[in-house]
């Protein structure tokens, strides 16, 4: 058996798998990973694009779209390789991407999961702003990157190139160990899409596992490539998710404060959308807390009311700030200015 899975997940995106599929083959080893496509429930001719195109590929084929989470678990619960790439669709690797994130992997048992320096396709000079060079989330559940602050990217000038540890690595590329993703109990599918890999990898902390960033191995991201930026539905999605991460994964004596502060904080992020006449993230947000708390009573409330699992492990690693007040109150617009 080969040491690495190569999983892209699909769905309706024939245009993509032809566009960056075969970068993906050209500088993937054949003699470290096999590349498999998971193909969740397609429409188009995806699949007839793959038997014909690249025949090569391995596809394992899923009845219905069952979302980025569930369909990854769906996936991977067939795949034994010691090490899993879950990578998007819109993802355009370099040559030896996949060396370096398997040699540290295997120089650093402790380590579960890492991504790879993560630039955008659009613009390469640039880092993309869904993982950038290593994520971190702030004491109210708000994540961002090296490279990345909300919406400000950085040109990348080489100013994060070494390896550092991170609190989650991205979904975009996300490197990880099939017994660890397993043991955490994988991507919660009640997520659907967005924030699911944070979830994770605050889980494989709470296992006192390591997650890092590699930036030794670089890929292109388009990102977007389902959902742009500003569409109700991912407004939705992460703004829902968000909360159902933080009641899950927070300390109980912390998560009441914590979700209160956020529910304010959202208001205000609702208030901005209203002010430049996006009514229908407006109404995301609303629909977002509202679906939270009955997903929390129906799904969540018996197995965390307790902490469940969870141990205060300094979880946030810029806990005693708010990348809000930094951002928008002090100025500050790259990562190098905060002092984590």
């Amino acid at each position: 058996m080969k040491k690495v899975a190569v999983v892209i997940l699909n769905w309706n995106g024939v245009h993509l798998l032809r566009h960056y599929l075969p970068t993906v083959c050209q500088y993937t080893s054949s003699d470290l990973a096999d590349i498999y496509v998971a193909d969740n429930g397609s429409t188009d001719n995806s699949l007839d694009v793959l038997k014909k195109e690249f025949p090569d590929i391995h596809v394992i084929a899923m009845p219905d779209n069952t979302g980025f989470a569930s369909g990854y678990n769906i996936a991977l619960d067939s795949i034994q390789h010691p090490y899993i790439v879950l990578l998007n669709s819109d993802v355009a690797v370099t040559p030896n991407w996949l060396e370096p994130l398997v040699g540290y992997a295997d120089e650093n048992p402790d380590v579960a999961a890492s991504q790879p320096k993560i630039l955008s396709d659009r613009n390469r000079r640039f880092f993309e702003h869904a993982g950038a060079c290593g994520g971190y989330i702030d004491k109210y559940g708000f994540p961002f990157c090296r490279g990345r602050l909300f919406d400000h990217v950085e040109e990348d000038k080489g100013q994060y190139d070494t390896v550092t540890d991170i609190f989650w690595a991205t979904g975009a590329c996300l490197f990880i160990r099939n017994a660890d993703f397993k043991k955490a109990g994988g991507l919660d599918p009640l997520f659907f899409a967005h924030m699911e890999e944070i979830d994770l990898c605050w889980r494989l902390r709470q296992f006192d596992r390591r997650i890092v960033c590699i930036p030794q191995s670089a890929v292109y991201h388009q990102g977007g490539a389902t959902l742009d930026m500003d569409n109700p539905r991912k407004t939705y999605l992460n703004f829902r998710n968000n909360i159902l991460m933080l009641y899950k994964n927070l300390p109980a004596k912390d998560r009441q404060k914590t979700l209160f502060i956020r529910m304010l904080m959202d208001g205000i992020a609702a208030l901005g959308f209203m002010a430049k006449g996006k009514v229908g993230n407006v109404r995301a947000v609303w629909r977002a807390h509202r679906d939270a708390r009955s997903m929390i009573r129906e799904n969540y409330r018996n197995a965390y009311s307790k902490g469940g699992r969870q141990k205060l492990l300094g979880i946030f690693p810029y806990s005693e700030k708010s990348i809000v007040s930094e951002y928008y109150l002090k100025g500050k617009k790259r990562f190098s200015d905060l002092s984590l």
